[in-house]
């Protein structure tokens, strides 16, 4: 079995106000079905750690989580070479139920934005209230980010990840990367 690589293998940009990386291959399942089912909240909390996000948020513990994608969507997040054996868990939960799982990780690419003005180069490019205190750590948007769909969330330590489509990776890196250009600082959240 071959080794998985990122979109744009590793691509980086850290000559501006944010630095901008893809991360490594990341493991992500989307389920389908109903979120409040007793058997989708235990087989997530069991696989994951953590309790199933409510609206508009994301849950992590170390390297696995859950985000809040739809009505009946959740993405669930782990590492990649964990994908089968997860993918096999949920499948077996979900036997004889209305719920999918389904391995999206080629799918998708992710990039971590980070430094002081991370937030900055976000607010940007997404119709999203990015203030301090109504964009805070555990938060999930779904959103467009320049032209394209994509979905990020607020880490803990202040970080932000963006998902988006593997194919316009580029688009996205390059879209992240102007925004974080030298000097583009507009210091909109900035406090006094």
């Amino acid at each position: 079995m071959s080794e998985p690589v990122t979109a744009l293998k590793n691509a980086r940009y850290d000559a501006g106000i944010a630095t901008i990386s893809e991360v490594a291959p990341l493991g992500m399942i989307t389920i389908r079905g109903d979120l409040d089912a007793p058997y989708v909240r235990k087989v997530t909390k069991k696989l994951t750690g953590v309790d199933r996000p409510e609206h508009g948020q994301c849950q992590f513990e170390g390297a696995a989580g859950v985000a809040w994608m739809s009505p009946d969507e959740l993405l669930l997040l782990c590492p990649h070479t964990q994908v089968p054996e997860v993918l096999a868990r949920l499948h077996a939960a979900f036997e004889d139920t209305h719920t999918t799982a389904v391995d999206v990780s080629g799918a998708r690419a992710v990039f971590r934005v980070e430094g002081p003005h991370a937030r900055e180069v976000l607010a940007k490019l997404a119709p999203v209230d990015l203030a301090p205190g109504q964009f805070t750590s555990g938060m999930f948007r779904r959103t467009r980010m320049g032209q394209v769909p994509a979905a990020f969330w607020l880490r803990e330590d202040g970080a932000f990840e963006v998902i988006c489509f593997r194919s316009v990776a580029q688009y996205m890196f390059d879209l992240l990367s102007v925004a974080a250009q030298p000097g583009s600082e507009v210091g909109h959240f900035q406090t006094v």
